[in-house]
Formats: structure tokens, sequence, C-alpha cells
């Protein structure tokens, strides 16, 4: 162990980042002990004790050479506790270790004056990541579904809004039309994702598929067809249910790249052009339909 002398000799940043790491590891291991007493699998319930468990001994290692004890940061165990409850455990823990990586604490720095900020950091990045893919939750479980519900309800939806605005320009009947397309299409997905999935022998989570798929299908039905009832303009409408749109694909995207690991540009940039490209061809269509039936409302 470092006597109080050989502490004192370490340089002020490394002193530093070590009292942020320490400070770190101590809010981690609160937030893993309380999401622990609230999960309901025992599975994640032991997976989460064993993290705290390792950043309770990371802890102890940086206090050896900060010779100080160190307060967690109680707004950030409050925080991640609840992203983590609303969302998922695994996007809320991930979430929170790519903040970190993010909070510029140089291990490498730090390891020219204590060589084991090295193994300490390779545990982080390695062992604990391990650990948390292994965790099991619905939402990451039947991901899947949702990308499914929400990519068809965005192209077709937005598509078949983009069409009606120009053939009909009447908010009304544009709404109407597109909740009656919305549901239509929300059944219709549901029905196929329960089927497809039975036929391929996944007789136990076939309810499942096909619920997290209606669901997330009608999600995006709602944010594109408010526009239309509460504005009265049929192009302020369309360009509000665009910006719905794309603002879903990001927030989507963006939890999927977190979760998963996923580059989050890619994702996100095909699912805004393929969204594009068939509302336009979709608004061209409504243009023609319009001037061929020479439809006047």
């Amino acid at each position: 162990m470092e006597t109080i002398g050989e502490i004192k000799s370490l340089p002020p940043l490394v002193r530093k980042q070590i009292i942020q790491a320490q400070r770190n590891e101590i809010t981690e291991y609160h937030l893993y002990n309380k999401l622990a007493r609230k999960a309901r699998l025992q599975k994640n319930k032991e997976l989460l004790v064993r993290i705290a468990n390792d950043e309770l001994r990371h802890y102890k290692i940086w206090k050896k050479y900060s010779g100080r004890e160190v307060g967690a940061n109680r707004w950030n165990i409050i925080k991640y506790f609840w992203i983590a409850r609303i969302f998922g455990l695994t996007f809320g823990l991930k979430l929170m270790e790519r903040n970190e990586e993010q909070a510029q604490i140089n291990y490498r720095e730090i390891g020219k004056e204590i060589p084991e900020a090295i193994k300490i950091s390779n545990e982080e990045n390695e062992h604990e990541k391990e650990l948390l893919s292994l965790i099991e939750e619905d939402k990451l479980k039947y991901i899947g579904s949702i990308v499914l519900g929400l990519n068809d309800a965005l192209v077709e939806i937005l598509g078949t809004l983009a069409g009606l605005t120009f053939a009909l320009q009447n908010n009304r009947l544009v709404a109407l039309a597109g909740i009656i397309a919305g549901i239509a299409g929300a059944l219709s997905m549901s029905s196929s994702e329960y089927l497809s999935n039975k036929s391929e022998g996944k007789t136990e989570g076939a309810i499942k598929s096909a619920i997290f798929t209606g669901v997330a299908y009608i999600f995006a039905v709602f944010f594109l067809v408010t526009p239309f009832l509460l504005l009265d303009s049929p192009w302020m409408s369309l360009a509000w249910a665009v910006f719905n749109s794309v603002f879903i694909v990001f927030l989507f995207s963006y939890y999927i790249s977190v979760a998963n690991d996923q580059p989050f540009k890619k994702r996100f940039g095909e699912m805004v052009m393929l969204s594009t490209v068939v509302g336009l061809i979709s608004f061209g269509l409504g243009y023609l339909a319009r001037v061929i039936f020479g439809i006047e409302i």
C-alpha cells in the first residue's frame, strides 16, 4: 500500500482523475445495488450484484491511492436509475457507461504513475460489458418486432398522409383516412408477425412479438396523424408530420445504437432516406390523382 508521502507525490492532474474515477465507481456501486433490489428476474439481480461488487472493489483500489473517502454522485444515481427503469436496464446502464467514457479520465496517463490503472480500465471495458450483455429484458428481446412496427408505420402512413394531403387538401379527411389506415395496418402487421413466429416454431414469444409490433405501429401513427387534428393548414400539418417522423427515427436509432452497440448515423440515415423517398413518391401520386380525377374538396 502507498504511503501518504507517495500519495502526495502524484501529479495534481493524475490525483484529480483518480478521485473522479473513485467517485464514478462508488456511484455505480450504489446504482447497481439499487437496480438489483428492483430487478424481477433472479438472473438479472445476480448480475447486477456482481457488477456492483466489482465497482466497490475498484473504488477501494482507487481509495488506496487517493488516501480519502469520496462520496457518490447522488444526481447520477437518481437519473440513471429512472432511465433504466423506464427505458430498460441495458439502455440505462450502457448510456451511463458511454457518458463515462467521455468523462476524460485518462487511464493511460494514470497508468504511467499507477500500473494497476490499466488493469482496472480493461475490466471496465471488457468484463462489465460482457455481464451487461447477459441481462434479459423484453425491450431488447423483441427489438426486431418494434423496429418492424415503427418502420412500416413511418413508411406506409407518412406516404399515405403525403399522398392524401395533395389529393384531398382537407385535414379532417386526411386525419380520418390516416387513422383508419393506421389501425388496419397495425392489426395487419400484428397478425403477420404472429403467424410468422408461429410458422418458425417460436410459439412462446409469438403473442408478445405481435403485441410489440402493433403497439409500435400505433405509437408512430399517433405522432404522424396528430398534426392534422390540431392544425388547419394541410401543408403545415404535413411538415409537422414529417418532422415527427424524423424525430421518432432519431430517438429510436439512438436507443438501438446505445442498447445494442450499433452505429447511430448509418441506421438513422437509412430510415430517414427510406421514409423521404416513399413520402416524395406518394406526394407525386397524390398530385397526379388530383389532376387526373379532378378532385376538388
